[in-house]
């Protein structure tokens, strides 16, 4: 008898396979809801400082592409229903928090996620590693950013408002999602 490979129709159907994916894309989700939760807001500014971004670099960094995606989707959807997924801040809930100040962010989660889990693949290299979640970070904050200055008028102050200020922070959180990702990548990919 032989055992299935991770990519046949075979270890598809097994239900064992359903099962771990499906526990892996619920805990990216709590993952990344519970990054929401440990918001911060910011005097002035409509984006709270919270450890979604982390989140997000990890889930797909550990996920792979099209998984670290479609849970980022599947926040998305709890998030636009009106679970409480999304950081308790503002005064928006459920889809309007999509089309808000912080909707692009939220928006650009999926495709950082896959971004990361794509370029980060196999997970030997470091310079990989650091590259895929620096583009992730990119993808985020270009989401963020082109949101903000669609609703505002004026890409200067999505700038001002929606990137410099967390470029630091989020330097800080890339290195945390890379000794994360690093640690536990193959580990994951493989039960997976």
């Amino acid at each position: 008898m032989t055992t299935p490979t991770s990519g046949s129709i075979e270890a598809v159907a097994q239900p064992a396979f359903g099962a771990k994916r499906a526990v892996a894309v619920l805990a990216g989700v709590l993952l990344v809801s519970l990054g929401a939760q440990a918001a911060v807001p910011i005097p002035g500014n409509p984006v709270p400082i919270t450890l979604q971004v982390p989140a997000v670099l990890i889930v797909g960094g550990l996920l792979g592409p099209a998984l670290g995606s479609a849970t980022l989707v599947l926040y998305l959807l709890m998030g636009a229903a009106g679970l409480p997924v999304f950081a308790p801040t503002g005064t928006l809930v459920g889809f309007a928090r999509l089309i808000g100040p912080t909707g692009g962010y939220l928006l650009a989660y999926p495709v950082a996620a896959g971004l990361v889990g794509q370029i980060t693949a196999g997970g030997r290299s470091w310079a990989r590693l650091w590259i895929g979640l620096l583009a992730g970070l990119v993808v985020i904050h270009a989401g963020g950013v082109a949101q903000l200055a669609a609703l505002g008028g004026d890409l200067s102050i999505a700038l001002r408002f929606g990137s410099l200020p967390f470029l630091l922070g989020d330097c800080l959180k890339v290195l945390l999602a890379g000794l994360v990702i690093r640690r536990l990548g193959t580990k994951a990919r493989a039960a997976l």
